[in-house]
């Protein structure tokens, strides 16, 4: 198996995200992305990911679709490779196998 190399970046503060993303988005061979509240009301983080090259997997502990209304709604979608939601933590795990 090839070698790999994981770097986190974590931060409840929607320009840092999208500094982040600008930062790596043309250096990264993928983002895994839990944008989590922001998925639904963040314009900016969307423009981010679509001006980017890296490829993005945005991902949900939970399933989205079964709570309020105004969480279908996802800004990140449209741009991102694939969605992954509704299985905990393990989201994390299939949004990097994806990749590998």
């Amino acid at each position: 198996m090839k070698a790999f190399e994981l770097t986190y970046f974590q931060s409840n503060i929607e320009g840092e995200l999208i500094d982040k993303i600008q930062d790596v988005g043309f250096s990264y061979d993928g983002i895994i992305l839990n944008a989590a509240a922001y998925t639904h009301t963040s314009v900016g983080i969307g423009d981010a990911i679509k001006a980017i090259e890296t490829p993005v997997i945005e991902v949900h502990i939970s399933n989205t679709f079964a709570r309020e209304e105004f969480r279908h709604q996802s800004y990140i979608s449209p741009n991102a490779k694939g969605v992954i939601l509704g299985f905990g933590l393990q989201s994390y795990e299939l949004a990097l196998q994806s990749f590998l």
